[in-house]
């Protein structure tokens, strides 16, 4: 979904992100024969080093759950036997550990080997790859006041573990050598590969550093790390605070009894008996505006969403102000001209300037065709007015869902309600979702009623391939909870690695209004396409098959991160499939013909609005990003600087806010850095998408054959190769904009 937040915090996918960044070079000025490389190696002094190891702390196998791997299929962590005590011991053993085996692999007296240095590396941390895949997926799922005071304790200690890691100029010394003598050592392309990265990564954070600006680097990563929590943590209390309380049902009209239900029970959670709780998802516009037909209501709903974390008690602006000027500061010290510059010379982007050459072909396009969209809005709003003799009014942004919804059904003769009982979630799973990747790759899915789970909702299959042989274990988390953040994700408990032996544990989280008991769970189609861009995420997961962790799934840049998710969104829509999940919910009969290509021609219904409020949101980011750090402004006027980044890009149309305001704009202020000056991907990866779209198209559509060669090209690839070579290698060329300007109506207004 266009609202997925990803959680990704995997130690060896770290160790060329966050983990590597810290490093210190020992530089070499003359390349020497691989055979005295030992000898090249000069150890560093010890003001060099980052004072201070971690405790000799371990943990008992039997006193906690990660102490070893779990002995369940897949190793996949024994939810039923995780308690929140046993976190902070893990976490603790688990850096001691790893301390200790890069201590090692730094003090190894043997000349370095790709084997003992880089392998070695890749080895080593599973304690704290364990516990903190668990942790990092459990602050975003069973998130409770436990989780999220170990969170704010352990970030900096995480932060400040990498550092002392990888402030060590013994251990890059190695990885120079190697680089330097990487022709000299008969790589296979994936080792080589792996040495790249970690070269290319330390380089790029900094490896070069040293004395008061590398201890400097140590303390902003802490204050980073400090920072990022303390704004998600403020973004999840704005969210809980700002729940909308309704009093009487009666305002509710025009919720499906669904969403009525799932009112009551998150009101009855909070001990509001009697009272509906309309709580906040996470991005600006609210799921119920769409259908809610009090207008005060849908005020109060809106209002509430972008107050959220701008002044008052779960004021956020002062962690963004702060957020932007560390991370700003950083990127200088490193010798960039602002954060943005430093984070996307990793992503395909390569520049600010190609990011926004991409982003301002299409926002006059996008805004035109959303103001085209509110005109019609608007029409609809006075046609009404005068039918009850009563006096029109301005579209708002609370108005807009709410009748952009019923010029859609006029125009294509069907509303959410009508469809909803053609898309039984039990049904999509199995007849759609899990169809579609079958006619594809050729995997089966089967349900593991045996194996705990974490909330009972949960629902986990074991993906078999098509040679019969175990793939990975899926887990479904698709219902909404009150201590579960909003929104659509995916994320590792385990990820593949046939140098570790690992296979995957994966997981998909949505925010589906749970039924009552005893009634299924009906979806609208957009729903639905959220299933599918997740699990898109999950085959990107469940396909690798590379060596090393580092290179593994979805360790690739964020811009092609999210091209195989919205690559499979297009299965959704495509008529076979389609066909075979959408039957009704209670004659078991199939959708008919008419209404099926009804639902298919309004896909792309709302185009400039959903374009332009993404299209704010992804140059909001690049504003903040772009920025030295003498330039950040105060807590005070963070709102003023994103109305002026609005109003300078063309994008300050009221009736179209961005997808996020800054105070809960988590992609980007959260913790990680996986979207931060890369909110653009979603556009990125979305020409990569529909580029691959038309492949199929051409080449005959749903095929075993057109998914084998997907992947063998990109989605069993991981970053063992570089991603424009990876899309190359299966589109035939670089990359085209037309396709995805044709799909959403804009190619007649965007020239080529």
């Amino acid at each position: 979904m266009n609202n997925h937040y990803i959680l990704r915090h995997a130690l060896c996918a770290a160790l060329v992100s966050a983990l590597a960044c810290q490093a210190m070079v020992a530089a070499q000025d003359n390349p020497q024969p691989a055979a005295q490389l030992s000898a090249s190696l000069r150890p560093p002094a010890a003001a060099d080093q980052l004072a201070g190891d971690a405790p000799s702390t371990s943990v008992s196998p039997r006193a906690n759950p990660f102490a070893a791997p779990s002995t369940l299929p897949f190793q996949m962590p024994d939810f039923s036997a995780i308690k929140d005590s046993d976190f902070a011991p893990a976490f603790d053993a688990g850096m001691a550990e790893q301390r200790r085996e890069v201590a090692a692999i730094a003090d190894n007296p043997a000349p370095p080997t790709f084997e003992n240095t880089l392998v070695a590396l890749e080895r080593s941390g599973r304690l704290l790859d364990r516990v903190e895949k668990v942790f990092d997926n459990y602050y975003g799922t069973i998130d409770d006041p436990v989780i999220d005071k170990l969170q704010e304790e352990y970030a900096p200690k995480r932060a400040a573990h990498l550092d002392a890691i990888y402030f060590n100029q013994k251990l890059f010394a190695r990885i120079e050598a190697l680089y330097r003598h990487r022709s000299e050592l008969a790589l296979d392309a994936e080792s080589l590969q792996l040495l790249e990265r970690y070269h290319k990564s330390y380089v790029h954070a900094g490896a070069a550093v040293t004395g008061p600006k590398r201890r400097r680097l140590g303390e902003l990563d802490q204050q980073i790390a400090a920072a990022t929590t303390r704004f998600e943590e403020t973004v999840q209390k704005a969210a809980n605070d700002g729940a909308v309380i309704v009093d009487n049902v009666a305002e509710l009209d025009g919720l499906s009894p669904e969403d009525i239900s799932s009112a009551a029970a998150a009101a009855q959670a909070r001990g509001l008996s009697g009272r509906w709780l309309i709580t906040l998802q996470h991005a600006t516009q609210q799921p119920a505006l769409a259908n809610l037909k009090n207008r005060a209501l849908r005020e109060r709903l809106y209002r509430a969403s972008i107050a959220r974390g701008n002044g008052g008690a779960d004021d956020n602006t002062a962690n963004v102000a702060q957020i932007v000027r560390l991370r700003a500061e950083r990127a200088q010290l490193l010798g960039y001209p602002s954060y943005a510059a430093y984070q996307l010379v990793e992503q395909g982007a390569k520049t600010p300037a190609a990011v926004s050459n991409l982003l301002t072909q299409i926002v006059p396009p996008a805004i035109a065709a959303a103001r085209s969209e509110a005109a019609e809005n608007q029409s609809l709003i006075n046609a009404q007015a005068a039918a009850a003799g009563g006096a029109a009014f301005a579209l708002e942004p609370w108005d807009w869902s709410f009748y952009a919804e019923q010029v859609r059904a006029a125009r294509f003769g069907f509303t959410d309600a009508d469809v909803r009982p053609y898309f039984e979630l039990d049904r999509v799973m199995k007849d759609g979702l899990f169809y579609a990747a079958h006619e594809l790759y050729g995997i089966s899915f089967t349900e593991r009623a045996d194996l705990p789970r974490y909330d009972p909702t949960l629902r986990i299959f074991e993906v078999t391939d098509a040679d019969g042989s175990p793939l990975a274990l899926f887990i479904a988390d698709y219902f909404a909870r009150s201590n579960k953040q909003g929104g659509a994700w995916e994320n590792p408990y385990v990820s593949q690695s046939t140098l570790l032996g690992l296979k995957v544990v994966v997981v998909n989280c949505l925010n589906l209004s749970k039924p009552e008991p005893g009634q299924p769970m009906l979806m609208t189609f957009d729903e639905v396409t959220g299933l599918f861009h997740e699990m898109g995420h999950a085959l990107h997961e469940m396909f690798s098959a590379v060596t090393y962790p580092t290179l593994a799934g979805t360790n690739v840049p964020t811009d092609f991160g999210e091209y195989p998710s919205q690559f499979n969104e297009m299965w959704a829509r495509d008529p076979k499939v389609l066909a075979h999940f959408a039957r009704h919910v209670g004659t078991g009969e199939p959708m008919p013909q008419d209404l099926m290509s009804r639902v298919l021609a309004a896909q792309t219904f709302g185009e400039g609005y959903l374009t332009t409020e993404s299209l704010a949101a992804s140059l909001l980011d690049q504003a903040w990003y772009q920025l030295p750090a003498a330039a950040v402004p105060p807590a005070a006027q963070v709102m003023d600087f994103e109305a002026r980044a609005l109003r300078e890009n063309g994008l300050n149309y009221t009736a179209v806010p961005p997808r996020y305001h800054s105070p809960y704009f988590s992609h980007i202020f959260a913790g990680g850095d996986d979207y931060s000056a890369s909110y653009y991907s979603y556009t990125w990866s979305n020409v990569l998408a529909r580029d691959s779209g038309k492949w199929f198209s051409d080449h005959g559509g749903l095929t075993r054959a057109n998914g084998d060669y997907f992947r063998s090209k990109i989605l069993s690839r991981g970053r063992t190769q570089e991603p424009e070579v990876l899309f190359e290698g299966f589109y035939g060329k670089p990359p085209e904009i037309k396709p995805l300007l044709d799909y959403k109506g804009f190619a007649s207004t965007v020239g080529g």
